[in-house]
């Protein structure tokens, strides 16, 4: 157990103190591959409970821990109050672990807060936001947002949903569910073609050579209401996921994003995956370029957003995001839809979407953008996945979409005549 919380605290110290992502402070720190899969449970759960392990805290601390020593304190009570590890194990070897790190001056408090946690009962707050916002570990203001939105009951049926499965997609000529069945492996289903949810699946070297890849359901149904055609334009690529996907739909994918570093990822990406077809451009979609002008068939704006519909596999997203946040993020979304709604050919199509669940980042900025521009007019969409019709387009919530929570909205450009 030891190994496990020195493992836990250093990913989680680069996250709460560094403001690295978990997914890539994972990747990035040396872990015990024994205990892998519990080091990144309890890393993920503490995150994930920030805001509950963060208010028991207040209530069994007078004077609010440093840093160090919150971290330890949720990395145990996670292990205590979600995975029943035997409590006065976890007390040990929490104290064991701050001597190991030249903190045993922390010792005895670390020792006496553990403690009162383990036989007290913690009363949630009376007010009905502040009870939620602990309850759910979510942000008080992306609580109302929600229950504005949906409802106090779907609301908190979003903030419950939880997704723990693993998607494995395979590539074009592969047959998957005969992959699956010869390795053994335990897989379901989904509505798309060679996309399964697979129990257990671990990475192995065919995922370099591309007979496979990871993609979330939610990010397959999106770009299963693109379409096809000759060229697609995909305005905000990285890390590739949707462009790879759509190169065996287009003919020609232009896949644009701003930041460099992440346009090597979509390159690495389809290189994997075996797609020639595929053009990385490192540029600004917010920012005209001429000789895209009536270029594209079809364009598509995955938009930079704040997440919350993707919060159970980046929970992190939930103590990064503040509410003033959320208005930028939809300036940045109307920007990017007004400027490379000019690449489109007459009769093209216009597809945005999100990792969103929030209304404001969906719906509302893709109503500003028709009214604005009254050559584009939505269209009617059926997915295979299910979701619920909005007023311009459809949202996927994760505890009816099998954990997905995004959103997705297609405008055509209309003819001149």
């Amino acid at each position: 157990m030891l190994k496990i919380f020195y493992d836990c605290y250093q990913v989680l110290s680069k996250v709460y103190s560094d403001g690295a992502f978990l997914k890539q402070s994972l990747s990035d720190t040396y872990i015990e591959e024994l205990n892998r899969a519990k080091t990144t449970k309890i890393c993920y759960g503490a995150l994930d409970n920030d805001i509950l392990l963060e208010y028991y805290i207040s209530k069994l601390c007078v004077k609010r821990p440093k840093n160090a020593i919150r971290i330890i304190l949720k990395i145990a009570m996670f292990s205590i109050d979600f995975l029943n590890y035997h409590p006065y194990a976890v007390v040990d070897n929490s104290v064991e672990l701050l001597k190991k790190m030249g903190k045993g001056g922390s010792a005895g408090f670390v020792n006496a807060v553990l403690r009162k946690f383990i036989n007290a009962k913690i009363d949630l707050p009376v007010d009905e936001i502040e009870n939620l916002s602990v309850k759910y570990s979510y942000p008080e203001f992306a609580v109302k947002t929600l229950i504005s939105d949906y409802g106090k009951s779907t609301a908190i049926d979003i903030m419950q949903s939880r997704n723990e499965r693993t998607f494995v997609r395979f590539n074009d000529g592969v047959d998957g569910e005969n992959y699956l069945k010869n390795g053994g492996y335990k897989y379901v289903f989904t509505p798309f073609y060679n996309l399964f949810s697979v129990d257990n699946f671990k990475r192995n070297p065919d995922y370099d050579r591309g007979l496979y890849t990871f993609q979330s359901i939610g990010s397959v149904a999106i770009c299963s209401l693109v379409g096809s055609g000759d060229n697609l334009l995909d305005a905000c690529a990285a890390p590739g996921g949707k462009s790879v996907f759509l190169a065996d739909r287009f003919k020609k994918v232009v896949s644009c994003e701003l930041h460099e570093h992440r346009a090597k990822l979509i390159s690495s990406y389809a290189e994997r995956m075996g797609k020639t077809n595929i053009t990385v451009v490192n540029a600004d979609s917010t920012v005209f370029i001429p000789e895209y002008e009536n270029k594209f068939d079809a364009v598509l704006v995955d938009a930079p957003c704040s997440g919350f519909g993707v919060v159970g596999e980046n929970p992190d997203i939930k103590i990064k995001r503040w509410e003033e946040d959320i208005s930028r993020l939809c300036d940045i979304q109307y920007s990017i839809l007004k400027n490379v709604s000019k690449y489109l050919k007459n009769f093209g199509v216009l597809c945005y979407s999100t990792c969103s669940v929030f209304k404001n980042e969906n719906d509302d900025v893709c109503k500003r953008f028709l009214n604005e521009h009254t050559d584009f007019k939505a269209v009617p969409v059926e997915s295979q996945l299910n979701g619920i019709k909005t007023e311009v387009g459809i949202s996927f919530l994760p505890h009816i979409s099998d954990g997905a929570g995004f959103y997705f909205c297609k405008m055509v450009k209309a003819g001149v005549k």
